[in-house]
């Protein structure tokens, strides 16, 4: 019977009704929200503040430190709508355009094109747009591993339903449609996923969390610097500037753009590797990972079957039949393709039969002779498959009847020739990854909805250790079991969403890796989601990063990059911080003793730079292997309060001793020196342990300060000059003694601060 498709005018009628597939893009990020992300955090709010303030009462040249918003905004924005753009276009190119029946001709259309009641034809390779139920069907298996995690393929008859995000793998067919856009079987999946996440992110959530406290103290510390340096006789806006001069440097705005670039160098280099990161703080994020649940199919697995073993149950070679078998089929389904890749150069078949999957077999002759192949249980029962069967893979008979085959009626005996053993492929780097995460401590979870024992059977032969004890959802509790088990078949959607959240419950941080849509909300739930490139569009929009080459060894490459930013952001955290630290106490001090400020602008810029920017950008740029450890900011604040303290009190009291002998411009040089000898001890400390590299970076450093303390141009550009007398030597050991001070905290502190061994 042939089925007739829609009318323009009742298209045209069902597209004003609603009734049209308005495909929602559940994940993409237009430059409006991607810019407000990026634009309105704590931090922009208070340097932008601060940098008003600024410009009302300075010159344009005071105010230079508020274009760190611009960098800092410019760099996310850059790199997450270029990460928005990459994945809109991998969207465009894998967009199906389905073929429909409307006026009596086939036409292909656009998904959003596609109204209720139009007739769409499949075939073999075809994805099934919208839900439907089949109207004609001739072969039809479908692939619904997007959806539900099951490698096998499905046989649909007429009457049966077609769900959006399922592939055609063999067969052909014409459906109806019956639901369309978010009220599709994958659009309810992905209707819960539609808005992007931000990634958690220790480095900027602890950024953040300094930023909060310095911002409690700023108000109070800029009224009392206001307050003093009016009564020092300054005008209203000198004092203003003054006082801003000063909280500013309270604040790590450097320290917020160093992390910032140094994720977008890490994003850029992950982008040669074939992995676009959608939220720059991903990188890091997966570096604190301490589990790692993955999906059989698309994941463990490479897309496809793979032929096994074969059985010889015969004295002739079973090689030719099995290669003219599978070459006859016109629409082979994957474990024929399988057969075929195996066995090539067979003879000539002269009849065929095509596979049914309601006879489970197909038949050929070949010479004389009739050949049936399929499924052991239907051709001849008396085949024992259970050893094979019992690990999961698909067990295929290869027998000669004894008669003509008939497609109409009942088999005559045959004599069985081989058993195939078809079986999923084992992508060829996914025991190598296994295998680094164990090294490296991280915990491997499989969660599949494919069958148990075949999820076992594939975890094992990929190393995952617990294999041999596969969790069925379907008769025990996954999600009670997910701390112990490893290994999880027959696992729903929500199943796998709740097993994340109890994870993440127990104290873990999880990533979740996916390529169908019966991930997207565990994809959504994880610390971390990471979709497959070759997966659907939805898993795609949710991830933060994305694998384009599909090759899950690409994350041990994504982990060294996070351990990289994590561990130097860390090591010029505890600079940047000290900084802050000893910039409030000195604004604190100069306040209460209503002195004049103990340095001159440049005076604070040259040691920002030498101590901190300079070296800084360097050291976060470097390779570092140092594992995740948490509690990033206990463990820098432990070393940057002792140590801002003991560098303010240095920096004070060579200033407070040498205006008891010489002008305020001269003990302005005493402090900078003082503060300086301290700050670079600090950064030698952090840039332990020390190495070539690094040793050249502190010592160029100290280099430089000297050459402004010797090379008259410089030393009047920055009014810094060192005369070699009674009290320039008290400065230098004021400097000195704090410098001590600052290797023996480093010392006592190193209980609570690990030591580094990269």
């Amino acid at each position: 019977m042939t089925y007739p498709g829609l009318t323009t005018d009742e298209v045209r009628s069902r597209a004003a009704a609603g009734q049209v597939n308005n495909v929602r893009d559940t994940g993409s990020r237009s430059l409006a929200s991607i810019l407000a992300a990026n634009i309105f955090t704590p931090f922009n709010a208070l340097i932008g503040a601060l940098w008003v303030a600024m410009i009302l009462v300075a010159p344009w040249q005071d105010a230079l430190f508020g274009f760190v918003i611009v960098a800092n905004t410019l760099i996310g924005t850059i790199q997450e709508y270029r990460s928005a753009r990459a994945l809109a276009k991998l969207s465009v190119l894998n967009e199906a355009r389905p073929v429909v029946v409307r006026d009596g001709r086939e036409v292909d259309i656009g998904l959003r094109e596609l109204v209720t009641d139009d007739l769409v034809l499949v075939s073999a390779g075809d994805q099934i747009a919208v839900d439907g139920v089949v109207l004609q069907a001739a072969g039809l298996e479908v692939d619904e591993s997007l959806l539900t995690g099951e490698a096998d393929p499905v046989a649909k008859d007429v009457g049966e339903d077609l769900m959006s995000g399922s592939f055609v793998v063999s067969g052909s067919a014409a459906y109806r449609v019956t639901r369309v856009g978010a009220e599709s079987f994958a659009g309810r999946l992905t209707e819960q996923a539609r808005q992007f996440q931000r990634t958690s992110s220790e480095l900027r959530d602890s950024i953040n969390r300094f930023i909060r406290y310095i911002s409690f103290a700023l108000v109070p510390i800029g009224a009392l610097l206001t307050y003093s340096q009016l009564q020092a006789d300054q005008t209203f806006k000198e004092a203003v500037r003054g006082a801003i001069a000063g909280v500013v440097t309270m604040v790590p705005e450097g320290l917020v753009l160093l992390t910032s670039i140094a994720m977008a160098v890490g994003a850029l280099r992950l982008a040669q590797r074939q992995a676009l990161v959608q939220d720059m703080p991903a990188v890091e994020t997966l570096a604190r990972v301490d589990i790692v649940c993955v999906d059989k199919t698309g994941t463990l697995t490479a897309p496809g079957m793979s032929v096994q073993e074969v059985v010889n149950l015969a004295s002739t070679d079973p090689g030719p039949a099995l290669a003219a078998l599978a070459a006859t089929e016109e629409h082979p389904n994957p474990t024929m393709l399988a057969i075929a890749r195996e066995h090539t150069g067979g003879p000539a078949v002269q009849t065929s039969i095509p596979f049914s999957s309601a006879r489970k077999w197909s038949a050929g002759r070949i010479g004389g002779d009739w050949y049936v192949i399929g499924a052991p249980d239907v051709i001849d029962p008396s085949v024992n498959t259970e050893r094979w069967s019992a690990t999961g893979a698909r067990v295929l008979l290869l027998a000669v009847a004894q008669g003509p085959v008939s497609a109409d009626a009942p088999l005559p005996s045959v004599s069985p020739q081989a058993l195939v053993v078809i079986d999923q492929q084992l992508r060829s780097d996914a025991a190598q990854t296994v295998s680094y995460f164990l090294e490296q401590g991280v915990g491997l979870k499989v969660i599949s909805g494919d069958n148990a024992a075949t999820v076992g059977a594939i975890a094992a032969r990929a190393g995952v250790p617990g294999a041999e004890h596969p969790v069925d959802a379907r008769s025990q509790d996954p999600v009670e079991a997910v701390e112990q088990a490893s290994v999880f078949g027959r696992v729903n959607p929500d199943q796998k969403q709740d097993m994340v959240d109890a994870l993440r419950s127990d104290g873990h941080t999880v990533a979740m890796t996916g390529d169908g849509v019966n991930d997207v909300l565990a994809l959504k739930r994880a610390d971390l989601g990471i979709a497959m490139g070759s997966g659907s569009s939805a898993t795609r929009a949710v991830a933060q990063i994305v694998l384009m080459d599909s090759k899950w060894s690409s994350l041990p490459a994504v982990v060294a990059e996070g351990r990289r930013i994590l561990g130097n952001i860390e090591r010029v955290s505890d600079v940047f911080l000290t900084k802050s630290m000893y910039a409030l106490l000195i604004s604190l001090a100069t306040g209460l003793s209503a002195l004049p400020f103990p340095f001159l602008p440049r005076h604070l810029t040259l040691i920002s730079a030498l101590t901190i920017g300079i070296p800084g950008f360097f050291l976060a740029l470097m390779p570092n292997a140092e594992r995740f450890r948490p509690g990033f900011f206990r463990r820098v604040m432990v070393f940057a309060v002792p140590s801002g303290f003991i560098a303010a009190a240095t920096a004070f009291s060579a200033y407070y001793a040498a205006l008891n002998l010489k002008d305020v411009d001269e003990a302005r040089v005493d402090a900078t020196v003082a503060l300086f000898i301290v700050a670079v001890t600090v950064l030698a400390v952090s840039a332990r342990p020390m190495n070539l590299i690094r040793a050249a970076i502190v010592g160029s450093m100290i280099g430089a300060f000297l050459l402004v303390l010797f090379i008259p141009a410089l030393s009047e550009l920055f009014a810094l000059s060192l005369s070699p007398d009674r009290e320039s030597a008290a400065t230098l050991t004021i400097g000195g003694v704090g410098a001590a001070l600052v290797l023996l905290t480093a010392r006592i502190v190193s209980r609570w601060r690990e030591p580094r061994t990269d």
